[in-house]
């Protein structure tokens, strides 16, 4: 956890964090036209996410390279990078 916490700061200082959580292991999951609730989440485990992180990058390829520290990788993890799209018209 202090190399989460390291990291953590060291975004923070640099001023690309935005925000952040991990996420609880239990949820639910909602599915098909008819929205049956199941206790979940049900996602393969090559897809489980633990958390997310918001930062502020100049682009794509910007927040790729921030990401390269996260320890995630120390135990072979990986991090999906993606934009946050504007809703507004």
């Amino acid at each position: 956890m202090q190399k989460w916490g390291t990291w953590i700061e060291s975004l923070a200082k640099e001023g690309h964090m935005r925000g952040g959580d991990p996420l609880d292991t239990t949820g639910k999951l909602v599915s098909g036209s008819n929205k049956v609730v199941t206790d979940g989440p049900f996602a393969e485990a090559k897809d489980v996410i633990g958390g997310y992180l918001i930062v502020a990058a100049r682009d794509l390829q910007h927040a790729a390279d921030l990401s390269k520290g996260c320890p995630i990788f120390d135990g072979g993890g990986a991090v999906e990078v993606r934009a946050i799209r504007s809703m507004k018209p």
